[in-house]
């Protein structure tokens, strides 16, 4: 083959990329391995990674293992939705364009507000865009003001984007001891240079933020409100952020239809008020009649770079997550509101009951704010390090994020998680006394 396209070895066929990136993309492989040997190694090599298959894993911290229907990745295989072509054209199909069309209606259901877009990334890129978004809804102003409990990639992420541009400074606003943002600190940070407030709901800590209240803060100082949420089934059972007065809503959707998959691809949502329409990012489908009378979907507003000069884009997002977004549509599809509701309260009643369990066996929970399906614990770390060798990950050491939260464990419980996973999730975090009573 080398000889046929003219080059003299493997080396040449690759020589316009720069030698330090093909010297940092180097794998470790033997050579001359065939397909079923190449295969059996990187399934070795992905066996030694912990999944949901294997140990029992008790972790969230914004990637959350949830069941996904069969349905869903057989109707994805459908060869109108699984094509290497980007579908993202005004002139593609029909079908496409009501799946988006069908994707940005649960999206405004879910979060409450008026209008919802579609193409962006994830949850994080989701709430840097809002960001962007109200800085050009309030030019002029200055501070972002970010919970320190929102999740740490978020804060990263919106750090990244306003990396650039020199008015805008991010401030950060310290959380309370029930675990939610302290709002008397940010009721008397706020000043007339607010452009944002934005609150994690629930924040990385699982606790629920009181998001009416600092939606008040917010529009009190003329600034907007941002609600960003990596577990979205949490909003089938609290009350919306738009019904809370948030001006912009965000969240990832990888709970509803994605598998864990290392923590992505994911796909953002993302909606706000019909006042804001015309400097929401991305893109809107809209559904109209043609000249029969026939209903019809459009690519009705896209204030992005291909469509418009570049100094007016509201994004520079080019591509998107359609296939993504269409597994969340066929997913949200499938349950409907009484059965995401319904999930929903299984995850919540799961994840309360081992909290009960953990504090009966003294592991105390960290926070008493009132929490969704994930929590924090207070136990050594080498009650849970033990209990990885036993094969139970038992949840995230937050010290890795907030090196004051010393032995502080965040864990997640959702509907995947069985008793006798639970029991062994109990009896490794109980303390030595209590597990001496239990024998």
């Amino acid at each position: 083959m080398l000889a046929a396209i003219g080059a003299s070895s493997i080396d040449d066929l690759f020589a316009h990329v720069p030698a330090g990136l093909r010297t940092r993309a180097a794998i470790d492989l033997p050579a001359g391995l065939t397909e079923p040997e190449l295969r059996a190694r990187f399934e070795a090599l992905a066996a030694r990674n912990a999944n949901g298959a294997g140990p029992a894993v008790f972790l969230g911290a914004g990637a959350y293992p949830h069941w996904v229907p069969a349905a869903v990745d057989q109707l994805l295989l459908r060869s109108e939705f699984l094509t290497a072509y980007t579908p993202y054209q005004p002139e593609v199909s029909q079908g496409t364009l009501q799946a988006t069309f069908e994707f940005q209606t649960f999206v405004a259901l879910l979060l409450g507000l008026d209008v919802a877009n579609a193409s962006l990334y994830d949850g994080a890129s989701a709430a840097a865009e809002a960001v962007l978004m109200a800085r050009r809804v309030l030019p002029g102003r200055r501070t972002v003001w970010v919970s320190s409990a929102l999740h740490p990639h978020y804060r990263a992420v919106i750090r990244t984007y306003v990396r650039g541009l020199a008015d805008v400074e991010v401030r950060e606003v310290p959380f309370a001891a029930d675990g939610r943002t302290d709002l008397g600190a940010l009721g008397a940070a706020l000043g007339p240079d607010a452009i944002a407030v934005v609150l994690g709901q629930p924040n990385v800590f699982g606790v629920l933020e009181d998001a009416a209240h600092a939606a008040e803060l917010a529009r009190a100082a003329g600034a907007l409100s941002i609600t960003a949420t990596a577990e979205p089934l949490a909003l089938a059972m609290v009350r919306p952020p738009g019904a809370c007065g948030v001006d912009i809503a965000v969240a990832e959707g990888q709970s509803f239809g994605l598998p864990v998959a290392y923590g992505g691809p994911g796909v953002g949502l993302f909606a706000t008020r019909e006042r804001y329409v015309r400097s929401m990012p991305g893109r809107v489908v809209g559904e109209t009649v043609d000249a029969h009378g026939r209903r019809g979907f459009v690519l009705t507003l896209a204030a992005r770079e291909q469509h418009i000069r570049r100094e007016r884009a509201t994004s520079n997002i080019c591509t998107n997550q359609g296939l993504c977004a269409l597994a969340v549509t066929i997913y949200l599809s499938l349950l409907g509101r009484q059965g995401l509701g319904a999930l929903a309260a299984t995850n919540y009643r799961a994840a309360h009951a081992v909290a009960d369990r953990l504090e009966a066996a003294g592991v105390p929970r960290r926070f008493g704010g009132p929490f969704f399906n994930e929590f924090v614990v207070q136990a050594p770390a080498a009650r849970w390090e033990a209990l990885v060798r036993e094969g139970v990950v038992a949840g995230f050491p937050l010290a890795r994020w907030y090196p004051a939260l010393e032995d502080a464990l965040l864990l997640c419980v959702t509907e995947v998680h069985g008793a006798r996973d639970i029991d062994r999730l109990v009896r490794g975090l109980a303390a030595p006394a209590a597990r001496a009573a239990r024998g």
